[in-house]
């Protein structure tokens, strides 16, 4: 296993990703499946860079007073109750079935990143319909390892809610639900702590440096296109992998 070359893909991705305000474990996790690493190691590591990145993202919202967690909290809940229950569905479903859900996933979060267009909502009764997103988002997120962002958020903005508070709010759901599906791994014994520090360390270090220059003359629509059919690519190769191709 090469770890440095892990190390360099991680930052890469986690600068290009967090550029278009992504989390980068829907590409890192998929990508250290293709390099030969067990998806029950690569997923924990995943939910860790997520953890770690949506903590500093969330704390930063809450010192400007941006998030509203009243609205949040019933997808919160739904989210990192079912995360765990994903996690440890991982170890019944057959890994070429996981990867077919990660090809679905990433088709998903691609043509919400191409072709989405946000309409205006009336009202904000969200209780049921947030719940049933959360538990989605979080049962799909703890089996794939990737926190579960990647729908919550597109999902949300269709519905109409306002695009800056459902991106604090999604922070905040994701940083509690890759916690959870995390401590699950961990606790399942599948976890590789010479690989979550290898790929864990740049990622953050790359989410960060993307974040600043997310500020520095860049189209988010440009960049998001970009990033839709990056997952599409993704996607491909997924499936190729699955079909051992």
């Amino acid at each position: 296993m090469n770890y440095p070359e892990l190390a360099l893909i991680a930052f890469i991705l986690s600068i290009v990703f967090s550029i278009g305000g992504v989390g980068s474990a829907i590409a890192i996790v998929p990508v250290m499946g293709w390099l030969g690493i067990p998806l029950m190691s690569a997923k924990p590591t995943g939910l860790f860079i997520n953890t770690l990145s949506m903590l500093s993202a969330t704390l930063k919202n809450i010192k400007h007073g941006k998030l509203d967690v009243r609205f949040g909290l019933p997808i919160l809940v739904v989210a990192t109750s079912m995360s765990p229950i994903g996690a440890y569905s991982g170890k019944l479903i057959p890994h070429r079935v996981v990867l077919v859900v990660f090809v679905l996933f990433l088709l998903y979060s691609g043509t919400m990143m191409l072709f989405f267009r946000p309409k205006k909502r009336n009202g904000e009764n969200h209780v049921i319909e947030g719940s049933l997103i959360g538990g989605i988002a979080g049962f799909l997120g703890g089996l794939l390892g990737v926190g579960g962002g990647g729908i919550i958020s597109p999902a949300l903005i269709l519905l109409g809610y306002e695009p800056k508070k459902v991106a604090s709010t999604t922070a905040l759901i994701v940083f509690f639900s890759s916690l959870s599906g995390f401590l699950t791994y961990w606790g399942m014994g599948t976890l590789d702590i010479r690989l979550l520090l290898w790929v864990s360390v740049p990622a953050i270090a790359g989410g960060w440096l993307g974040t600043h220059l997310m500020h520095f003359k860049m189209s988010s629509d440009q960049v998001k296109k970009v990033l839709g059919v990056i997952m599409y690519l993704i996607a491909f190769k997924t499936l190729l992998v699955a079909l051992n191709l």
